[in-house]
């Protein structure tokens, strides 16, 4: 058993109970990404003087001037002034409730995030984007904001924010707005803030590794691959597969699962490196959530927070059952005479997914779906910035029928979750229900699946065994194969899959062969690379890797400070 990621303790607990120190984020502000979400940050250098008259709204080649004090008439009669007009559409009842609202922000949240990536390509990206959509704002200046919030008896509201820019006119441009939306969610900047603690924490003084071994080193024998479509007709789904095999095979099937919009492609290259090792690898492709069903332009829908239409809810049933459904068909195979006669341990399985492949992997390795806990988060956090894109995505899990779902597929022994879309679709406890060992990778700069939502307090639930990989400065495509067309043009955010990653890469085909081979007689030869050591010595300066079995107190604290809550 591996000690705890760190021990240090570097920030006394200060005696707050944890309700007092939850966060009522910008999931109290509404829909209107211009009147609310995007105006607390907006907000700007908060000061006595001057005050905000009027506000330049830019969509596209059109500008509108609009009073503040129209706005504020609106928000207290719900009347439409004239200059309020063209935007009429917009100004739902929500929008309304959105400017009265009052924000209640812990300032050591605030000063963490903004501390925690000063300096680093989150900042230059923030500044980047606050360029874009309140053109002359400056990061420090919300810091300023978030103090003043902090001081104010009943909160700061979004109007409170806009009346306290120091300049006459506030201008904020809703196209870049939209355009950038899915770099200003709550959880990526929390999850940015995060990096600097991460590697600092999660580092260790052991001594290298000295064996002769190196599980990220292909293996001796030759792979052979070839293409099956297997016909589900009871489910009207037809699921193509790649297999992979050498010669002489052993220990478990290992199963990969892509994410959404992607193929069965995606992980090709460790594919190739297990079979290399021996092991026998199906990655097959989920027709209702690859890249035939999930185009660009519904993506871009995503990107602006509308869901419908984008996939059915019962993909999310669907995709751990066209695993159980493959395992079925592949022990056929394995009886039959031919090339892959006796080389497909279907009684024995390790599931690799990304993303929403690592949602299907937990779903397989025993989470339960808590379809209740779900569908109160996405009514909470509905078209806010506290709600992440995988979070979005898992609100259309929310409109399956009350029911339960026992996607357990007792054949599934390990689990490994690379980037895994997780946030609340298991509830509180569903996570705790997993019953093989578990291996999670999170990525500080990932936009799409940010690490702190998606996957270090899911971390916290699963029960052990278990392994947390932290990629420092990764995005969410970094760890597919460079050569796949899925990673050509990334529609979520900045991405970073170059030969700058090759040591993340390099980090997960050692770590998933060493995780494998503990289902095998080789596991005590295996043992010693799934320690901090091992992944900390494959790291670079592009991309610092850490190890461990759980996060330390100082992490745990900075976890519950995150945590969003209600205002009490």
């Amino acid at each position: 058993m591996l000690g705890p990621i760190s021990g240090k303790q570097r920030h006394p607990r200060d005696g707050r109970s944890p309700a007092q120190k939850k966060v009522a984020w910008t999931h109290r502000f509404g829909l209107a990404g211009v009147a609310s979400g995007l105006l607390v940050l907006g907000a700007g250098a908060i000061t006595p003087s001057p005050a905000a008259e009027q506000i330049v709204v830019r969509i596209g080649p059109l500008q509108q001037v609009v009073r503040v004090a129209d706005l504020e008439r609106f928000a207290k009669t719900g009347e439409v002034p004239t200059s309020l007009k063209p935007f009429s559409s917009f100004l739902t009842g929500e929008v309304r409730t959105a400017l009265n609202q009052r924000l209640d922000l812990d300032p050591l949240l605030g000063d963490k995030i903004l501390s925690g990536i000063k300096g680093s390509e989150a900042d230059r990206r923030l500044r980047r984007l606050l360029d874009l959509v309140v053109p002359g704002l400056q990061p420090e200046q919300l810091q300023v904001a978030i103090a003043l919030a902090a001081r104010q008896a009943d909160g700061l509201s979004a109007l409170d924010l806009i009346k306290s820019y120091p300049e006459d006119t506030l201008t904020v441009d809703v196209s870049a707005a939209i355009a950038a939306v899915s770099e200003f969610n709550v959880p990526y900047w929390q999850s940015q803030a995060l990096s600097a603690l991460l590697k600092e924490e999660l580092t260790v003084k052991e001594t290298p590794l000295a064996s002769e071994l190196d599980p990220a080193a292909p293996g001796p024998q030759s792979v052979q691959q070839r293409t099956l479509t297997l016909q589900d007709a009871g489910r009207d789904r037809a699921i193509p597969v790649d297999l992979y095999w050498a010669e002489e095979t052993q220990g478990p099937l290992v199963v990969m699962s892509h994410g959404l919009g992607s193929d069965k492609t995606f992980l090709a290259y460790l594919a190739q490196h297990l079979a290399s090792h021996g092991f026998t690898v199906a990655s097959l492709e989920h027709p209702g959530s690859n890249a035939a069903a999930i185009n660009d332009a519904s993506l871009g829908r995503l990107l602006q927070g509308q869901v419908e239409g984008l996939m059915a809810p019962e993909e999310f049933v669907e995709r751990p059952r066209d695993v159980s459904f493959l395992l079925d068909q592949l022990e056929a195979v394995n009886r039959q005479a031919g090339a892959l006669q006796n080389k497909i341990n279907t009684d024995q399985v390790t599931v690799i997914g990304h993303s929403f492949g690592g949602y299907t992997a937990l779903a397989l390795a025993g989470a339960k779906l808590d379809l209740g806990a779900l569908r109160q988060t996405c009514a909470e956090t509905k078209g806010t910035l506290g709600q992440d894109l995988a979070g979005l995505l898992q609100c259309i899990a929310a409109r399956l029928p009350d029911g339960e779902y026992d996607l357990q597929d007792d054949r599934v022994q390990q689990a490994i979750a690379l980037n895994p879309s997780v946030g609340q679709i298991f509830g509180k406890t569903g996570l705790s229900r997993v019953t093989t060992p578990t291996l999670i990778l999170t990525s500080t700069d990932d936009a799409f699946t940010p690490a702190l939502s998606q996957q270090l307090r899911p971390f916290q639930a699963l029960p052990e065994p278990k392994y947390l990989l932290v990629a420092v400065g990764a995005t969410h495509l970094s760890v597919g194969d460079p050569t796949n067309a899925a990673l050509q043009t990334p529609l979520f955010a900045k991405e970073r899959r170059g030969p700058e990653m090759e040591a993340l890469r390099q980090s997960v085909r050692g770590l998933s062969l060493a995780f494998v081979q503990q289902q095998t007689p080789q596991a005590k030869r295996y043992e010693s690379f799934l320690t901090p050591a091992y992944a900390q010595s494959l790291s670079t300066a592009a991309v610092p890797l850490r190890l461990g079995t759980e996060l330390s107190a100082t992490l745990t604290e900075w976890l519950d400070l995150a945590s969003v809550g209600d205002r009490p």
